[in-house]
């Protein structure tokens, strides 16, 4: 691990820091995504047991309304929250539907999820996030985008992508996976770990070599008696790139193994979390804050514009008295003498032209009979 980065260490982001010990650190959000079938809940169960094992009890969240059973125990459980099944019938929704209404309906206040993480992250480093058995119903609705940028802004998250490896065996179905993880890891750019689970049944082995090594998927893809085996082959040249940095683990949901392997590279992820995602999040709203500025500045040019070429506008007019001499005054005539004027005399005058000739008249008139009538009084 880079030790340059300064961001975490093996005991801030591993279970292996002794009980009870303090890490000083924001929790690490896994957001657990996959196939339906691909084992996600399964895994989450699996990762549930082992921290709870290592004396690190994870804060978990459901958000999968439609799950009958959820097999591992929750902290917040989406269907406390959202009736799936009253939803598909108010809505008069189908089973997919009522799924993303319910999301909807959830990451309303997803805010107040956030503040209830936040009273725990001294307490807890692992946040689990079960997401629905349609991967397309989290990963492309809004409801998905909206939870998943919350916890990105607030802790440190990684997306976890479970893939069936016993379903992988077939080139055009592996291919179809690293697709979709691609679409995911450029969707969210967030750290990214793609897991091959159910290593119990099938090794994971092939599918590391075909990402390290062209030629073997190449020969794998054209034994597919098929027309897309051609495309296979054109993609995993595209993929190569992507195959470079991804972080890739061989698991058991069913038996543990690879569980430790799994949670070294959660650490390396968080680390990239702080070291990589942080930086280009500032620069995001930076970037963000300095369009809207920018904005501003040509909204107050067009009011320029239409105010009058030459004139300033009245944010920058002079402050105080200097503000209102500016654009009550009349020029021309001092008004500094006339104290002895009532309060009531004293009516500003209308923008237009011939009231303000008035007004000044007006003025006039009483100065001229005010000293006519101390001459008087004189004499």
């Amino acid at each position: 691990m880079d030790s340059e980065s300064g961001c975490c260490s093996k005991d801030a982001t591993t279970p292996d820091t002794k009980e009870g010990e303090s890490t000083g650190s924001k929790p690490v959000c896994l957001i657990v995504l996959g196939m339906a079938g691909s084992g996600k809940t399964t895994f989450v169960q699996r990762l549930a047991a082992h921290l709870t094992e290592k004396k690190i009890p994870p804060y978990v969240i459901n958000l999968d309304p439609a799950c009958r059973g959820v097999p591992y125990p929750v902290n917040i459980d989406i269907q406390d929250t959202v009736n799936y099944k009253e939803v598909m019938k108010h809505y008069s929704l189908g089973p997919n539907g009522a799924i993303v209404t319910s999301l909807n309906i959830f990451s309303a206040q997803f805010n107040q999820l956030i503040e209830l993480i936040e009273k725990r992250q001294h307490e807890v480093k692992y946040v689990l996030i079960d997401t629905p058995g349609q991967i397309e119903v989290f990963t492309w609705s809004a409801s998905g985008t909206i939870i998943t940028e919350s916890l990105a802004s607030v802790f440190p998250t990684v997306v976890v992508y479970v893939m069936d490896t016993v379903r992988s065996v077939s080139p055009i179905t592996f291919m179809s996976n690293m697709l979709y993880a691609c679409s995911i890891l450029y969707k969210t750019k967030l750290p990214f770990i793609v897991v091959m689970n159910k290593t119990d049944v099938v090794d994971n082995n092939f599918a590391v070599e075909w990402m390290k090594d062209f030629t073997t998927f190449h020969t794998a893809a054209e034994s597919e008696e098929s027309y897309s085996a051609t495309l296979m082959t054109s993609l995993s040249m595209v993929l190569d790139e992507f195959y470079k940095d991804l972080k890739s683990v061989g698991v058991s949901a069913a038996t543990g193994k690879g569980i430790d392997e799994f949670f070294d590279l959660v650490a390396d992820a968080a680390c990239e979390y702080e070291k990589d995602y942080k930086v280009d999040l500032k620069k995001r709203v930076n970037k963000k804050g300095d369009a809207l500025l920018a904005m501003q500045q040509n909204e107050l040019k067009k009011i320029e514009k239409d105010y009058g070429e030459g004139d300033e506008l009245l944010t920058s007019a002079p402050v105080d008295n200097a503000f209102y001499d500016a654009f009550l005054k009349n020029e021309g005539i001092d008004y500094n003498d006339d104290d002895d004027t009532s309060d009531e005399d004293q009516v500003a005058p209308d923008n237009d032209e011939e009231e303000k000739l008035a007004f000044a008249r007006c003025k006039e008139l009483l100065k001229m009979e005010n000293e006519k009538k101390g001459n008087n009084d004189m004499s």
